[in-house]
């Protein structure tokens, strides 16, 4: 593998504008490592002529002075962002062979900026799943293997093809969404970094949608800086999304410090769940310790519903996902399974039976269940109430603090198949990431060191709205502190 591979987002875009090597030169070796890794399934689709051409556009526009913010880096994008001319399949069956005649609104931002496109990343079907075992295009594998063992171990998920490729050296950077935790738990589980920002911050123009009051698009690279950068390039307000924010993008690289002297960071007493492991306890201590190193004020606050935020959020993603989908319908676009004889609702039951996988139908049948006459009080109603009082937590905690530091993740990696037969279990992996979502909050997960079997264990950080340079910084102070440079072994 080429040594520009080990390059990260601002080295490859520094390294490029001081004539190091050229963005062909970068381009040739990401798209050979790519082809390298195919063993981990990261790609659905690779699009090496896309990266080609950015790269040839980012070497003429060095030598005409025109370079544009990300010139000469190639991206990974997750297979839920709608590509113009390239297959976006949201990893379902549903939706192979589909071809959008137009671009998301993130990654028009992003090729715009001068990013070439390497792939489309896979994913967890309609990004539900937190292990990326539900894809109709395989399971996803990370790179990492515990110490002495082979055993194949889950990337997270739902973004788990982005976290897998970054991790091992095959993009630099990747785009992920977060709708309970989808870029922050497989950022964990893989020894990267991953911001969720302010729900509104990034368009959802062009991003197949779950949970439409949840969904958000964030950035995935190996350090906060590289998010930092990558993030700054796909936000902005969006008139074709109504849940767009209208606010300024801030220059959150430029205004990086890992110094929170005059900070609070916030150590919420509810997420110290029973069962934790000593691991994870032990991993969070040295978060706060990093945080008191780097200047900041520690304050112990309360987050009372936390322990309703999971089961909120199982009722209110899958019900919105139940509407979602029902767009799904074998008539339009897609799928379509029309049996020999076959009525109008002979095709629909065909084609969604045919096209969603066990989870979505799973979800599906949940979201329709608590949307139904008769049990819409009893449960989505009082999901919403209960959403409003995890928010209005948040709220007053920062009324003592600047920022929340909690763990990531219940867990380092665990085994593909581990969970699949427990989907408590499985759903569980959201619980320290889930509130924050319900809540809007810009979150990030950085690594913060290794398990006992040599496995990333991920630290998150919550902010105010809006306030993601604040998550930034406090990540970048963790990230200095904790010194993480490990990296899985290169065996595939």
């Amino acid at each position: 593998m080429s040594d520009l591979t080990n390059l990260g987002i601002a080295a490859l875009r520094d390294g490029f504008r001081a004539g190091d090597f050229s963005a062909r030169e970068a381009a040739d070796a990401f798209i050979a490592a790519v082809a390298a890794g195919r063993d981990l399934n990261a790609f659905i689709t690779e699009t090496p002529d896309h990266a080609i051409a950015a790269a040839d556009e980012a070497d003429r526009a060095r030598s005409a002075g025109e370079l544009r913010p990300l010139s000469g880096v190639p991206l990974g994008i997750k297979d839920l962002f709608c590509t113009a001319g390239v297959q976006t399949t949201a990893a379902s069956h549903m939706l192979e062979g589909f071809v959008p005649p137009y671009e998301s609104t993130v990654t028009s931002k992003l090729f715009g900026a001068g990013a070439g496109m390497l792939g489309k990343l896979n994913l967890d079907q309609f990004a539900m799943g937190s292990s990326n075992e539900t894809s109709a295009f395989g399971n996803v594998i990370s790179p990492w293997r515990r110490g002495g063992d082979t055993v194949a171990l889950a990337p997270g998920g739902s973004s788990g093809g982005s976290s897998a490729a970054i991790a091992a050296r095959m993009v630099p950077g990747a785009t992920g969404t977060d709708t309970g935790g989808s870029i922050r738990q497989p950022a964990a589980f893989t020894g990267t970094s991953g911001i969720k920002p302010t729900y509104g911050r990034c368009s959802r123009f062009g991003i197949v949608a779950f949970a439409s009051s949840l969904d958000q698009a964030g950035s995935m690279a190996r350090d906060v800086r590289d998010c930092a950068i990558l993030l700054e390039q796909m936000a902005g307000f969006d008139p074709k999304d109504a849940t767009s924010l209208d606010v300024p993008v801030p220059r959150w690289e430029d205004n990086l410090s890992g110094d929170l002297k005059g900070k609070r960071v916030g150590i919420p007493r509810e997420y110290r769940v029973e069962g934790m492991p000593a691991e994870i306890e032990a991993l969070w201590q040295r978060g706060i310790d990093f945080a008191r190193d780097a200047g900041a004020e520690i304050v112990e606050v309360s987050l009372p519903h936390t322990r309703q935020a999971l089961p909120t959020y199982y009722i209110i993603a899958p019900a919105e996902a139940s509407s979602n989908l029902a767009r799904y319908d074998g008539v339009r676009y897609g799928l379509r399974d029309l049996p020999d004889g076959a009525g109008l609702q002979d095709m629909y039951a065909a084609t969604r039976a045919a096209g969603f996988g066990a989870e979505v139908k799973r979800r599906i049948l949940i979201g329709t269940y608590v949307l139904s006459a008769g049990y819409y009080d009893a449960y989505y109603t009082k999901a919403q109430k209960v959403r409003a009082l995890i928010a209005r937590d948040f709220e007053r905690a920062f009324e003592t603090c600047d920022l929340l530091l909690t763990p990531t993740a219940p867990s380092a990696a665990f085994a593909l198949g581990e969970k699949n037969a427990d989907p408590l279990s499985m759903y569980l992996n959201d619980v320290f990431t889930v509130p924050a979502s319900l809540a809007g909050l810009p979150a990030m997960s950085v690594p913060g060191g290794l398990s006992a079997e040599g496995l990333p264990l991920g630290l998150q950080i919550i902010g105010r709205p809006l306030d993601e340079q604040g998550v930034l910084d406090a990540g970048l102070a963790i990230e200095q502190r904790a010194g993480f440079t490990a990296r899985p072994d290169r065996w595939w």
